[in-house]
């Protein structure tokens, strides 16, 4: 339960009745048509230690787990996957830092040495294979351990030729690459000791000449940093220093953010917050940040938020829960109006932040909530025609499908009551609301949200709403699909 302060605090969000008319909405942006995508961490491929679940226990005593390789053959996951199509796949994160991929079938029994971990090829067929079935485009990055550079400590691009030509062998193509992933926490995630920007603006000039010849196709994306702050930029290795040393060529510019670290890594969050509107905002004190680095050095790159969730390290322990749903809407909204292209979740289905549960691979809230964003909200980004207020969010966007048709997302954070919106035309409505905020399960108008016997999708059936006053109920998610929006025809 959330605390009663919080809820006083709540009880104070305006309730001044509010319009919603076609003719009010304008188109202000466009994002990629695979704005919405998803992450399955390096290290759920080869299988190895993540971040333990919060169900397995014991987290004083290791933070870690292992967990085999995640089935990619499986066919509910492949179903679900599909379901959020086209997108980006980015098989990445700290541990491919430091991953040997053996090309051939002789896969060694360990890692070589300045190596971790050992992707195989059988591994990545798979990641092709299940790319291929989900409409999605592969993002990866590469190794840049000690076992990756030369006696002069250089990298070198052998491992990462390696991965280009056996993934063109298997008709399939890297459609965007980082250099390595997060490169401002170089202290602990598999780079050389002493790695510094200068060494990194080393590497990456000639990341970058190896890349233009050798896959011009692939998107150069980056520096795929995390932990920048306007208030100390310059702690450590930072994106700033990176970017200098390094020089211009990136085609996109991507970071990465995290509202927090779960109680893994130490920081224990009040979930009283998650519906504060500090909470959401994090979101653009973060693209603030970057997208100021990106006017500095990379003018006019389009940005791409290459890893997110509500908490690094695994997730907080409301993430697997309809009260996370919020937080992954809003920023949705938020950073397409805001003009970032791409945004991908962290993770697909992994530990408590995945969208679909480790061990079943069955739908949690958040999942639900971007299925919905898919089927509706379509790649034009409009004014919502109605400012965002301290209790309702709103965004819109056209109708991915439907000429002619707009969607509106009124997310009501407040727990207090409902609140009301009037609406110029009748709308098809779909809300999402939970019996307790912290629920594994959600509800769509009043029906619970399961996958059929037969592992398919249920129907997203809406309700209809008549012009006139409607109301949002306390903690909930609409969206409204109205039609003739001049602005999306």
């Amino acid at each position: 339960m959330l605390q009663a302060g919080f809820l006083a605090a709540m009880t104070s969000a305006v309730h001044a009745d509010t319009s919603i008319a076609p003719a009010e909405l304008r188109a202000i942006g466009n994002i990629d048509a695979r704005f919405q995508s998803y992450n399955i961490e390096m290290v759920e491929v080869t299988g190895g230690r993540f971040w333990k679940p919060y169900a397995q226990g014991g987290k004083r005593r290791d933070r870690y787990a292992y967990r085999p390789p995640i089935d990619l053959a499986d066919m509910r996951l492949r179903k679900l996957a599909a379901a959020l199509g086209p997108a980006y796949l980015r098989v990445s994160g700290t541990w491919a830092n430091a991953t040997f991929f053996a090309d051939t079938d002789n896969t060694p029994a360990a890692p070589p040495a300045g190596f971790n971990t050992v992707l195989n090829p059988t591994q990545w067929r798979g990641v092709v294979d299940f790319a291929r079935r989900a409409d999605a485009e592969i993002v990866t990055s590469f190794a840049v351990s000690p076992g990756s550079r030369d006696t002069d400590g250089a990298w070198t691009p052998d491992q990462a030729q390696r991965l280009i030509d056996f993934t063109r062998s298997l008709g399939g193509r890297i459609a965007a690459a980082e250099f390595m992933n997060e490169p401002t926490g170089v202290a602990n995630n598999g780079a050389p000791a002493g790695y510094d920007a200068n060494a990194y603006g080393r590497d990456f000039k000639a990341f970058r000449t190896w890349m233009k010849r050798a896959s011009p196709e692939t998107l150069i994306s980056g520096p795929g940093s995390v932990g920048d702050s306007a208030s100390s930029p310059a702690t450590g290795i930072n994106t700033r220093d990176l970017l200098a040393a390094s020089g211009p060529g990136l085609d996109r510019v991507s970071y990465h953010h995290y509202n927090t670290l779960s109680p893994r890594c130490g920081v224990h969050d009040d979930p009283a917050q998650a519906l504060s509107e500090d909470w959401f905002s994090r979101t653009d004190v973060a693209l603030a940040v970057y997208r100021s680095l990106r006017d500095e050095f990379e003018p006019g790159k389009p940005i791409w938020l290459t890893e997110t969730a509500d908490a690094a390290c695994g997730g907080n322990p409301w993430d697997a829960t309809f009260l996370d749903s919020f937080r992954y809407l809003d920023q949705l909204g938020r950073l397409a109006k805001a003009g970032v292209q791409v945004v991908m979740h962290n993770t697909f289905a992994a530990s408590d932040y995945g969208l679909l549960d480790e061990e079943t691979f069955r739908p949690r809230p958040n999942y639900w909530a971007a299925l919905l964003w898919h089927r509706l909200m379509g790649t034009t980004v409009l004014d919502a025609g109605m400012a965002s207020t301290r209790a309702i969010h709103a965004y819109a966007h056209c109708h991915p499908s439907s000429k002619g048709a707009a969607s509106v997302l009124l997310i009501n954070t407040s727990q207090d009551g409902s609140q009301a919106v009037t609406l110029a035309a009748r709308a098809d409505r779909y809300t999402l609301r939970a019996r307790r905020l912290q629920s594994a399960s959600v509800q769509l108008n009043g029906t619970t949200l399961a996958l059929t016997g037969n592992d398919d999708l249920p129907r997203l059936a809406p309700r209809v709403a008549p012009a006139g006053r409607i109301r949002l109920p306390p903690a909930s998610i609409t969206f409204l699909v109205m039609q003739d929006v001049a602005a999306c025809r």
